[in-house]
């Protein structure tokens, strides 16, 4: 490989090394060290830290100006906002990426490790955030670092967005998109979240699934009344509401309120999932072939259509249970939902089944938060076609393309609040511990994906000299 100033190679190889020679191990350490767990709610200090002490000098120091965004919906969610304008006529990228993390779980990590101290072992990188989302983005930001010291420019226009709130389902952020759309307002959005088809294929997405939680409650009456008493004579609304939920799917999760799902798959989002392939990682759970829409296979059922998810469901008191009839039961549930399942009809619709079938008595209750709406760019888009030529030419592998991811992401506030179509390249891989104790990242993974990105970005400048 050549490392002539300027090359493709030499911003490829200079990114390939900052993963190799330890800097970004170094890097990841500090923002690993940063408890930023967005839903506790004395963390407005570490947020700020985080973007004013680590991500902003970074992007200041490559040429970045920095704000930060105040959030109108909760004060210690801030949003960072740094540009780069070469030249108002060239393409602007937005890129994105979340500061915040879930709870760290401390105590329950193998090893004893520290969630919020950096650990290496077996090529692994271990801590809260490696993968989702401060490794991610630490590598977007180090590969555009890489082609700017070697080529002296970009060639084409950069902002950034940084979160502090994603985890806890992104609150305030489409406010400040609406307020400031002249300032974010990009070409395409190309950010990195979520992960892999498998560890060893570069992946794309263009959207996310859609996300809308609830709860569904039998309240028969206040109190617990004695089983031996009043047993048979008193609706029991654990049996009550065991049976409501029966009717949204049947015994193998097939959805029951069709309006729930997208009726079929556009023909070019089927042919994009035909070359999927969903490679199991040991630790993952032995899936059912036969769970979810009939015919579907796996990539399809994921990417392609609807699940609908009882998260939680408690009656009486578990944790100490008596001879009583209880007063009312209770279930947390949760549908994934794509492209073409109308957001606005999906608790009418619920609550038209649910009287259909005589549980009229049964309340729906919407989630305060956690709402994100189905997106997906057509994968003819030219970025895309841009961003998987590019990966292609320095990887050696044609990259899998999802439609959409399975889960869920606030990007509908780039597709429709701030109108641009969104490329997704993720540096995860699906057994990676997110959300749950021992989260890691591959060195073997983010060893590619800084390269990728790094070529992604040279590519990006060359298409617009």
């Amino acid at each position: 490989m050549s490392n002539g100033i300027g090359t493709r190679e030499s911003g490829v190889s200079a990114a390939r090394d900052y993963v190799t020679n330890g800097t970004f191990k170094a890097e990841l350490a500090r923002r690993v060290a940063v408890p930023s767990e967005s839903p506790r709610e004395d963390s407005g200090p570490d947020h700020r830290r985080y973007l004013t002490q680590e991500i902003a000098p970074d992007l200041e120091a490559m040429g970045f100006t920095t704000r930060i965004l105040e959030n109108p919906a909760a004060e210690r969610l801030p949003v960072l906002f740094a540009e780069r304008i070469e030249d108002a006529a060239l393409p602007t990228i937005l890129t994105y990426g979340h500061g915040d993390v879930l709870w760290g779980m401390g105590g329950d990590w193998k090893e004893g490790r520290d969630p919020f101290r950096l650990d290496e072992a077996d090529g692994r990188l271990f801590g809260r955030g490696t993968v989702d989302n401060k490794g991610q983005h630490t590598i977007n930001i180090a590969a555009l670092r890489c082609v700017l010291e070697a080529k002296g420019k970009l060639g084409f226009n950069v902002k950034v967005m940084i979160e502090m709130g994603e985890e806890s389902g992104s609150p305030g952020l489409v406010e400040i998109a609406a307020a400031h759309r002249d300032l974010f307002a990009a070409d395409v959005l190309i950010a990195s979240d979520g992960p892999r088809t498998a560890p060893g294929t570069p992946t794309m997405f263009l959207g996310a699934r859609g996300g809308m939680g609830f709860h569904l409650i039998a309240d028969e009456r206040p109190g617990a009344y004695h089983s031996g008493n009043w047993g048979g004579l008193l609706v029991n609304p654990g049996i009550r509401l065991a049976h409501a939920l029966a009717t949204i799917t049947d015994a193998k999760g097939r959805l029951a309120i069709r309006e729930w799902t997208p009726g079929e798959i556009p023909e070019n989002v089927r042919k994009a999932l035909s070359t999927i392939s969903l490679e199991p990682d040991a630790s993952d759970p032995e899936t059912d072939p036969e769970w979810g829409e009939p015919g579907l296979v796996g990539p399809d059922q994921v990417f392609g259509w609807s699940s609908f998810e009882i998260l939680a469901y408690t009656c009486g008191r578990p944790e100490a249970p008596v001879n009583a009839v209880p007063g009312n039961a209770r279930a947390t549930c949760q549908l994934r939902y794509v492209v073409g399942v109308e957001t606005d009809r999906i608790l009418p619709a619920l609550r038209e089944h649910l009287d259909a079938h005589g549980f009229q008595d049964i309340a729906i209750e919407p989630m305060k938060r956690g709402f994100f709406t189905a997106t997906r760019t057509d994968p003819d888009n030219e970025w895309v076609r841009l961003v998987a030529a590019s990966i292609e030419q320095t990887t050696g592998k044609v990259p899998a393309i999802l439609p959409n991811l399975g889960g869920s992401l606030p990007n509908e506030i780039f597709v429709e609040t701030l109108g641009m179509p969104t490329v997704w390249v993720p540096h995860s891989h699906r057994a990676c511990g997110q959300h749950a104790p021992d989260e890691h990242m591959l060195l073997s993974v983010a060893e590619e994906a800084a390269m990728m990105m790094a070529g992604i970005f040279h590519d990006i400048g060359e298409r617009t000299a």
